[in-house]
């Protein structure tokens, strides 16, 4: 037997087990309030029909009755028959830019945080598939491996913060050969894809557009955000323990960093059937976009298991509650003379 709302279990506390000593208080009370009328002997004159078994019996009905609705708001099933479940899906990896350069408030709060914000959005969403999450600067890591555990991806994607990466820079060919050497299954290739978001700045001859190629060979699909304002580009903000701001500067200048849109669309046009979405300083729905291009394309079988399914009996409890309240409903507190 399992019961599928443990919460109504309260009741019985807070409704059922109360009304016990309630009616033992008022029985207790009308004893009392009898006794101040009139002695024993004369009340067995006045009243001989009264029945205190009765009166106990009937209130003792009621609240089996109140324990039988209490029990059916439960929701008791029994009965357990085994199902298989299949599970159909495609394996994605996000790529996050983890970066210096992603603290530019070009787009509020910053593009790290929005970015953040967004995968948080696709988590909502997102259905079946398998997660990965890889962070990226100088040097890329795998914070997440391929799990349909959702709840293990956000408390994962809780963590990442631009001291996620070792090494400064932004990588983006050494984090997408990552994801193809590491993290994604080399026996299949079809039905996986690369989210990257980045602003692609700073690049250190990481060789981007080769590891993409690289990826649709394999049968990944590369959908790159691109996160920044292309033209005049932002300054990276630097807050010090004392919440004084400054701006990163580099031999005595300002540091300006700009969205590389074109070696992104080169990026997204080297995988295979690679998708570039242009964000740069406007607002954007990752779980819009997950919907549009990665749950509506093809997907596999990822794994079956079996469930048991139960038969809730909620009704017996039920017809049981009103077969009480109405016997009680016929049944005297006087005895029969």
């Amino acid at each position: 037997m399992q019961f599928k709302q443990y919460d109504a279990f309260y009741a019985l506390f807070l409704l059922v087990f109360p009304v016990i000593p309630a009616y033992m208080w008022c029985f207790w009370r009308k004893q009392k309030a009898l006794n101040k009328l009139a002695q024993a002997d004369l009340l067995k004159t006045i009243n001989p029909s009264a029945s205190l078994s009765k009166q106990v019996f009937k209130s003792l009905l009621l609240a089996v009755a109140f324990a039988a609705i209490v029990m059916a708001l439960t929701r008791p099933a029994w009965n357990p028959t085994p199902r298989e479940v299949k599970r159909k899906g495609r394996d994605v990896v996000i790529l996050l830019d983890t970066s210096r350069s992603m603290l530019a408030e070009d787009i509020k709060p910053n593009r790290l945080e929005r970015a953040k914000l967004a995968i948080g959005d696709l988590m909502e969403t997102i259905r079946g598939d398998r997660i990965g999450i890889i962070t990226f600067a100088g040097n890329a890591s795998v914070k997440c491996p391929l799990t349909q555990d959702y709840a293990f991806v956000r408390m994962a994607l809780d963590q990442i913060t631009t001291e996620s990466a070792t090494k400064g820079g932004t990588n983006v060919g050494d984090a997408i050969r990552k994801a193809v050497n590491d993290v994604f299954d080399k026996q299949i290739k079809e039905y996986k894809d690369i989210i990257l978001i980045t602003d692609c700045d700073d690049l250190e001859e990481s060789f981007p557009v080769q590891a993409a190629e690289k990826a649709g060979q394999q049968g990944i699909r590369i959908i790159a955000v691109g996160l920044g304002n292309p033209d005049q580009g932002a300054r990276i903000p630097i807050v010090a323990p004392d919440g004084t701001k400054t701006f990163l500067k580099y031999q005595g200048q300002e540091v300006w960093t700009k969205l590389d849109e074109k070696t992104l669309r080169q990026v997204a046009a080297a995988a295979l059937a690679g998708v570039y979405i242009p964000v740069k300083t406007g607002t954007f729905d990752l779980g819009q976009i997950y919907k549009d291009l990665v749950f509506s394309a093809q997907r596999r079988d990822l794994e079956s298991t079996t469930v048991l399914d139960y038969d809730e009996k909620f009704q017996i409890f039920l017809a049981l509650a009103l077969m009480l309240i109405v016997t009680e409903e016929f049944i005297s507190e006087r005895k029969k003379m």
